[in-house]
């Protein structure tokens, strides 16, 4: 067991290369991506880790259903269904639904989150 807090140090994360490498599509900005598993892997049912990006915006289709907390930075989500737009910050979390179009804005220059996924 762990606490994730915000402003606790992030264990070093893995780089993923960019949001497109993982079937995003890049409107600002390159993107670039961490990643730190800690629990399931990339193909399970279900999952559990760290992510970070540098800052930009993007477009995803989210490819599982996720609860999320943010540990640093700031990034406005919108949906892409309903419109909504809500910028989260340290310690603010949220859910998604698979399928759910969403773009990403990211306002500082580093942003992570640990997230819990159901695929």
């Amino acid at each position: 067991m762990y606490s994730i807090k915000p402003g606790e140090s992030v264990p070093e994360m893995e780089a993923l290369g960019t949001v497109a490498d993982l079937g995003a599509t890049i409107l600002e900005g390159e993107v670039n991506v961490f990643g730190l598993l800690t629990h399931g892997s990339p193909t399970s049912a279900v999952s559990a880790g760290w992510f970070g990006c540098t800052q930009g915006r993007f477009d995803m289709v989210y490819p599982f259903t996720e609860q999320a907390i943010v540990v640093s930075g700031e990034v406005t989500l919108r949906n892409g269904l309903t419109g909504e737009a809500v910028r989260y910050r340290p310690g603010d979390s949220w859910f998604v639904q698979k399928g759910t179009p969403v773009t990403w804005e990211i306002h500082t220059g580093h942003f992570v989150k640990h997230y819990f996924a159901v695929a």
